[in-house]
């Protein structure tokens, strides 16, 4: 059985959560100078564990290793939220770094192919998990084009070429390669903790449904215009938020969760009265027909509020992520050897938060592991997991990969 070192593991995680520190967290935006460093220290160790590894055209990092017969794929991402944690993303990777090495160092693992994967973008600074979709085969030239940064409004094709990634081809995965696809995570949330348990094994993974609602008044005076007359964007937007409130939990499922995550009035001055407001809402399920019905209910409470007026309101989707579910022999893999190293820690569960892992699926059988996030925060700078907690998923990681590459129909013989 490969043996994970985990000061080595420990002291990796750090070593990468240098590039774009940030207070206890990082600051590491896709294709920043920071996110480019880390992508070449990494490129670095990954040699150095005995794989070949390059980084492509969108940014990609991918590695293939010299074994014979059918590979296991472990792969996150390396960019972080702005000011946000050092582990999101990372762990899964600097994860597939080591169980990569361990299984080198292993005289009875060394026949077994483990290939690490880094995808770009999956934190959506210029779209929708576009290292992931690039992989499979669902990123077009055209979307490279008309892609941009959503806060800098760089392009994508200016970000890759200051980047040093332009003009390289983008690899896709190739047919027949990988038993599978693991992606490691944070849980993000408190759902382990809460339990006393220490890994989750993931069931499905939520679709994101993201819309921009516009309404459209009268910018005017606030001190002079009558109540009875105005037209204020802004109080259009806070009623459909108010009925959003009141109407969702009526068609929402049990694990159904929604947010308004921006709201910008124009012009944005005390003295005025908003004449254009947006909102930027959005919607996470398991269940292909929950999310279709909360679509339907948003559509109907939109066009209510702008037959209501004063405003006109209208809706427009931005990004839809269909979920997906986790394939079985790779949960049960994860099960046993969570079983075999800390016994009655495991516990299946959901993630609430999209990976690259549900692109992946479309393509290979895939799974993910959860390890504690402590208060369940995440996206943040004060994001951690205990070291122990650290160490035992990765472990747990590398067990299961074995199991999953000794399976008979992977050609591999048992040890």
């Amino acid at each position: 059985m490969p043996r994970i070192d985990g000061q080595r593991l420990l002291r990796d995680l750090r070593q990468l959560a240098e590039f774009g520190r940030y207070k206890t967290g990082v600051h590491r935006p896709t294709y920043s100078p920071q996110d480019v460093e880390a992508r070449r220290w990494l490129v670095e160790r990954l040699q150095e564990a005995g794989l070949m590894a390059e980084i492509d055209g969108i940014g990609n990092i991918m590695s293939t290793s010299p074994a014979k017969g059918p590979k296991l794929l472990i792969g996150s991402h390396l960019e972080s939220q702005p000011h946000a944690g050092w582990l999101d993303g990372a762990m899964g990777v600097i994860y597939g770094l080591e169980v990569a090495r361990a299984f080198r160092e292993d005289p009875t693992c060394r026949d077994l192919g483990i290939e690490v994967a880094v995808f770009a973008d999956e934190e959506g600074h210029f779209g929708s998990f576009l290292g992931s979709r690039s992989f499979i085969g669902e990123l077009s030239e055209d979307d490279i084009a008309k892609a941009a940064n959503r806060t800098t409004g760089q392009s994508l094709p200016e970000a890759l070429a200051e980047a040093g990634y332009a003009g390289r081809p983008r690899y896709v995965l190739e047919a027949g390669r990988h038993v599978g696809f693991i992606e490691a995570h944070i849980e993000q949330g408190d759902t382990l903790e809460s339990s006393g348990k220490r890994i989750g094994v993931v069931t499905s993974i939520v679709g994101i449904w993201t819309y921009a609602i516009t309404f459209e008044g009268q910018q005017n005076h606030a001190g002079t215009t009558r109540m009875a007359a105005r037209k204020d964007a802004g109080v259009a937007l806070t009623e459909l938020c108010h009925a959003v409130a009141q109407r969702f939990p009526e068609v929402a499922g049990l694990r159904s969760v929604w947010t308004t995550g921006r709201i910008r009035l124009e012009p944005g001055a005390a003295s005025i009265i908003p004449g254009q407001a947006e909102m930027i809402f959005q919607f996470r399920d398991a269940d292909p027909e929950r999310l279709r019905a909360m679509e339907l209910e948003l559509e109907a409470l939109v066009a209510q509020s702008d037959a209501a007026g004063p405003c006109t309101a209208s809706l427009r989707p931005l990004s839809r992520s269909i979920p997906n579910v986790m394939a079985e022999p790779v949960q049960a893999a994860l099960d046993q050897a969570a079983e075999r190293h800390a016994p009655g820690s495991a516990m299946r569960m959901p993630s609430g938060a999209g990976h690259d892992a549900q692109y992946l699926a479309r393509r290979l059988p895939a799974g993910m592991v959860f390890v504690p996030s402590i208060g369940g925060i995440s996206h943040h700078w004060t994001e951690n997991t205990a070291d122990a907690d650290l160490v035992l998923g990765c472990q747990v990681l590398a067990t299961a990969g074995e199991a999953l590459l000794r399976r008979p129909e992977s050609g591999h013989a048992e040890a």
